[in-house]
């Protein structure tokens, strides 16, 4: 089975006699695998394994734990995450184990499947049974294994500890691991597994909590935040706070201390290139194309003009002939003339060629001539064009009555056009004869007309405001002009209130008996008092509004320093958030308050919702759990409590692992901390120590052994550590 890796293969494993035993220290977060006696580690790596599918060829790859970053590439991991045996610190994957075992036995130098070689394991405190089981049954079938032993990764690194001095025999082994936390009580340089504790939380939930907030704090960079670099920074940058309250405070406060204690992660950055001033020669040659393409639309809109010009004069051509041709025709046949060319009368030919021929003057861009004239002559035409307007129905045939009608409605259209049209120009004359009066005003008394404005912006603003807050609650205030909570009448303005009032006097005075409204004529008055003065309701407002953006753009003219006031419930600015460039501090990670914020779940893991004990409360419940106990015995314990494992090499856990212990304790009890001489290998040292002792042989099984008792002797076996 192919392998990626960058560990590489040893070569003396034949070397050593079958005798020796080889150590297994089979971790959660790392596996490390060596020769009894020695004192590190053969091959140390990441207790996962990931299965990938090679791009090209389609072959599948074991990828455990560490790999070559640079193979990667050539091979598809979307569909093949990183998966692990254990579920907590208990092996129940036992498929994936046999991949970690094909891995660390080819790389301690194993040349075939045969392994000759007596095995130390490691396990976790009270492990399963069945994980015994499968364990056992995993290494004799599979690997041919003469031998194996069990043995408890934290109780090793303990007596490893306690040949060196470190601690006594008897004490406390508090053990922070990956995914668990466990405390075991040592009398007589023995466990005692009855008086163990253990919480589900360790090194796995604290940097998945850092991942988490940092994640939230910069989202922006969340593809950054990898695992692997996360565990870096939670390793480098976390530590546990002596007391968590008064940390905080000093972060809240923004204290010199705090800034002292900040650390900042610095992402690769480049920074934008310096805009350039363009040259003279850059600048003319940019002048140039744009004044290229300027001439080439301007010479596309004059030939789409010269062609619309074209179009228009053959028109005009075409309805002139059209007319020298009608006049020629007898009247008899001007109808089956007509119905030919298909215009109805002469008059709509007259129409159309005035249309043209104003069309034609405007894209020539000749001028169009005096307006009243042009209306005169439309008025004086208007009997030609319209002349079945005053000839009764009696005297039509059907098909001229239809064009009758017809030119009922063109003559109603062109009179209302020619009424807006002069109420324009009427407006329009209005509009200039206002102005040059306050251009006279303002040359007269600046200052006084400046002042003038702004009184009057005001009296306007606030009385469209004003109408605009009755037309919301109906008058109702809460005491600061503003809208409350009101029902749907306060609501109304007064013409709807009124008009409610009415609809509801109606109702009770026609609410018994037969429904009757509507067969005396008074009845309909009451529709003539709904809609009295509605229009002035609507139509004011608008008036106001008009002069106030009237008197707003006057002032905006006549006073640079005039800022118009925003609307009621319109946003103070209207402008959209102007992009600024990316700089150097957009793509840095500070570490504040998540040093040591992370790492104190340890202490308090309901703040990730594990409802159990921290790490100080352990120790009282392990102490409280032993069978048979007194004050002597608890003050031997707590004089010698040893922390091992990747989690208690946080700076400040002795200290406040002590702290938290005194406050459980009686007032005088010693209470001693210590940490082992190297917690992450201590575990596999102290089990190379045992397993290279003589009477080793003896705390083992052999598979003739588990071919005939079976599961249950495994449930019995206890390994001693003191031989």
């Amino acid at each position: 089975m192919p392998f990626i890796s960058r560990i590489q293969r040893q070569s003396d494993y034949n070397l050593f006699s079958s005798s020796t035993p080889i150590v297994i220290d089979n971790g959660s977060s790392y596996f490390r695998i060596g020769w009894a006696g020695e004192t590190d580690p053969r091959v140390v790596f990441r207790n996962i394994v990931q299965r990938p599918r090679h791009k090209a060829t389609g072959e599948t790859v074991s990828i455990v734990g560490d790999h070559d970053p640079a193979l990667m590439k050539y091979f598809d991991c979307t569909r093949s995450g990183p998966r692990s045996a254990f579920d907590s610190n208990v092996v129940y994957q036992f498929e994936i184990m046999e991949y970690i075992f094909d891995f660390a036995f080819d790389r301690l130098g194993a040349n075939g499947s045969e392994i000759d070689h007596p095995v130390l394991i490691t396990e976790c405190v009270c492990n399963p049974v069945q994980s015994r089981s499968k364990m056992a049954e995993l290494l004799f079938e599979t690997y041919g294994v003469p031998s194996i032993a069990y043995g408890v990764d934290a109780a090793f690194s303990y007596k490893y500890n306690e040949q060196h001095g470190v601690c006594d025999r008897d004490g406390l082994a508090i053990c922070p691991g990956f995914t668990a936390t466990h405390v075991i009580p040592f009398i007589d340089g023995e466990p005692v597994y009855r008086g163990c504790c253990r919480t589900n939380i360790g090194g796995y939930h604290v940097t998945d909590y850092l991942k988490q907030l940092l994640s939230l704090k910069y989202p922006h960079h969340m593809a950054r935040f990898t695992w692997e670099k996360v565990e870096d920074l939670k390793m480098e940058h976390c530590y546990i706070a002596p007391d968590y309250v008064s940390e905080a405070q000093l972060f809240q406060k923004g204290a010199k201390e705090a800034e002292d204690k900040t650390r900042c992660w610095q992402l690769p950055w480049i920074p934008p290139p310096a805009e350039e001033r363009p040259s003279e020669e850059e600048i003319a040659r940019k002048a140039a194309i744009k004044e290229k393409q300027g001439q080439r639309l301007r010479d596309m809109a004059e030939a789409k003009r010269q062609s619309r010009i074209n179009e228009l004069d053959n028109e005009l051509r075409g309805l002139e002939f059209l007319l020298t041709q009608l006049e020629k025709v007898e009247e008899c046949d001007e109808a089956s003339f007509l119905s030919k060319t298909g215009y109805i009368s002469k008059q709509e030919i007259e129409s159309a060629l005035m249309k043209v021929t104003q069309s034609l003057r405007k894209a020539k861009g000749e001028p169009k001539g005096d307006q009243a004239e042009i209306d005169e002559k439309t008025d004086l035409s208007a009997n030609e064009k319209f002349p079945l307007i005053n000839v009764p129905d009696n005297l039509l045939t059907p098909d001229q009555v239809k064009e009758k009608k017809r030119q009922l409605f063109l003559k109603t259209t062109s009179e209302g056009r020619q009424r807006a049209r002069q109420k324009r120009h009427e407006e329009e004359l209005e509009r200039e004869r206002r102005n040059q009066l306050d251009e006279v005003k303002r040359l007269e008394n600046p200052e006084l007309y400046r002042e003038g404005l702004h009184a009057k912006y005001k009296e306007l603003f606030e009385k469209i405001e004003q109408r605009k807050r009755l037309k919301t609650n109906g008058g109702h205030t809460n005491g600061n002009n503003l809208s409350g909570g009101v029902g749907r009448g306060e609501r109304l303005n007064a013409a709807q209130r009124e008009r409610m009032r009415l609809l509801t006097t109606a109702a009770f005075d026609r609410g018994k008996g037969e429904d009757t409204f509507g067969a005396r004529d008074e009845d309909w008055q009451l529709y003539k008092l709904m809609s009295k003065d509605n229009d002035d309701d609507d139509d004011g407002p608008d008036e106001d509004e008009a002069e106030l953006t009237r008197i707003s753009s006057r002032l905006q003219e006549v006073d640079p320093t005039f800022v118009p006031k925003p609307e009621i419930g319109t946003l103070q600015s209207t402008e959209m958030p102007r992009l600024r460039p990316l700089t150097k501090e957009d793509f840095q990670v500070v570490f504040g308050v998540e040093r040591f914020r992370c790492p104190e779940i340890l202490f308090h893991p309901n703040w990730i919702g594990i409802d159990q004990a921290g790490l100080d409360e352990m120790a009282g419940v392990s102490i409280r759990r032993l069978p048979s106990r007194g004050q002597s015995v608890e003050e031997r314990l707590t004089n010698s409590i040893l922390m091992t494992g990747g989690s208690s090499l946080f700076p400040g856990m002795s200290e406040r692992l002590e702290a938290g212990i005194r406050m459980i304790r009686p007032c005088g009890s010693p209470i001693r901390v210590a940490r082992a001489m190297d917690p992450i290998l201590d575990a596999w040292r102290g089990a190379a120590a045992y397993a290279a002792a003589p009477l080793f042989s003896t705390q083992t099984f052999s598979r003739m052994d588990y071919e005939e008792k079976g599961e249950d002797w495994l449930r019995r076996y206890q390994l001693r550590y003191t031989l």
